[in-house]
């Protein structure tokens, strides 16, 4: 049963009232109880709106680029909502959410809707409750909702799971561009940009991306912008907007995809919980953690007596 307060925010989110939809964002990346109400109450009307991740290291200014492809997209009939993903502390729980003060412009536009939420240490720096921030959006009536992931120069390939588009963001002079080619970013993105390409290093960033890719089965385009002066947005922006009008087309297939991994990530996790539960509570477990601590038996083994104990 829905509360009335309930039927109040999922009716404001379905009329594109900023408030409900700010408020079902929060219950739902809270994990609040009413979460799952909201989920249900919007999931048949989502499949509209088109989504586009960027990712790529800390400092290649993907903030900055953000904040300047929006009225490009907005010249092109798109409503757009933002998403910025800020890593999470492991020791205080806390987010520095500090994209509202790299994105003022974006963020004061009553056409945008902006918002900042924590990693909460999911594993590619997306939050778990990503995928429902998403569908509220997409229920409220945005068409492109940009993602902006966690830049902490590690890997983040989870987004091209969750995302029509994902973009993968470079600069120059960073130390870890080789890394980061090499690591795979390239091979989950569908698009690369080399940002701050007025630098001097930008070129040569450029063409290794161009000789890399070339061996690798997306084949995605480079592009160089530069964000700070203006340089090759609109034309970004436009190519970034015919890849989502694309896109329509395999729309279903992609969307089939998600939904299995979202399935089996769900399952998984609510194994792991269960499994976990019967660890704390299983007398033998505690007993081999002591003899392998006592060099008593070995990780495999004490892994396999604990499996045979557990109630499935």
């Amino acid at each position: 049963m829905v509360s009335p307060e309930m039927s109040t925010i999922i009716k404001g989110v379905l009329q594109g009232d900023r408030r409900s939809i700010a408020r079902a964002i929060s219950i739902v990346d809270n994990n609040e109880k009413e979460s799952r109400a909201i989920v249900q109450a919007v999931f048949e009307k989502t499949g509209r709106a088109k989504t586009v991740g960027l990712t790529g290291s800390a400092g290649a200014g993907k903030s900055t680029l953000i904040g300047k492809l929006v009225p490009e997209f907005h010249s092109l009939g798109f409503s757009v909502a933002i998403l910025a993903v800020d890593p999470t502390s492991p020791i205080t729980g806390g987010a520095i959410l500090g994209d509202r003060v790299r994105m003022q412009a974006v963020a004061s536009d009553d056409r945008v809707f902006m918002r900042s939420i924590g990693s909460r240490g999911s594993y590619g720096g997306i939050s778990r409750s990503l995928r429902n921030i998403i569908r509220i959006l997409d229920a409220a009536g945005y068409s492109l909702i940009l993602i902006e992931s966690v830049g902490a120069g590690q890997v983040q390939t989870e987004i091209a799971h969750l995302v029509d588009i994902t973009a993968v963001v470079f600069t120059p002079y960073t130390g870890d561009h080789i890394q980061n080619i090499k690591a795979g970013l390239t091979e989950v993105g569908d698009l690369c940009i080399v940002n701050k390409a007025d630098l001097g290093g930008a070129t040569t960033l450029y063409q290794s991306l161009l000789e890399y890719i070339s061996d690798t089965q997306k084949k995605p385009r480079v592009l160089k912008v530069s964000a700070k002066a203006g340089k090759g947005i609109k034309e970004l922006a436009e190519y970034i907007g015919q890849m989502v009008r694309q896109a329509g087309s395999s729309q279903r297939e992609i969307e089939k995809k998600r939904l299995e991994f979202e399935l089996r990530d769900m399952i998984l996790r609510t194994i792991e919980q269960k499994v976990s539960s019967m660890l704390n509570k299983n007398s033998k477990y505690h007993v081999l953690i002591d003899r392998l601590a006592r060099k008593k038996i070995d990780p495999y083994g004490a892994a396999e007596e604990v499996i045979r104990t557990l109630d499935w």
